[in-house]
């Protein structure tokens, strides 16, 4: 993928992203999608929203980032 730090992210790609950590689904309430999984020896839940194919604004995917633990060189790095 491009350098795009923290732009141009879609629901798909972070869900993805998040399953290549062994994180799974847990529910759905509406449009918000529940994944759960570990990192760093922690439980971690991280709420996504998904509106189709529209990215995720920055400010919401550096929650996700923070709600996984994941560091955010990794995210970056794919």
């Amino acid at each position: 993928m491009s350098p795009r730090g923290v732009h141009n992210w879609t629901a798909e790609q972070v869900i993805r992203f998040l399953k290549d950590y062994n994180f799974i689904h847990s529910y759905t309430r509406g449009s918000h999608f529940y994944y759960f999984g570990q990192y760093g020896g922690q439980s971690r839940q991280v709420c996504i929203p998904f509106h189709g194919k529209n990215t995720l604004k920055p400010r919401t995917l550096k929650s996700i980032i923070q709600q996984s633990g994941i560091p955010k060189e990794q995210w970056l790095a794919k």
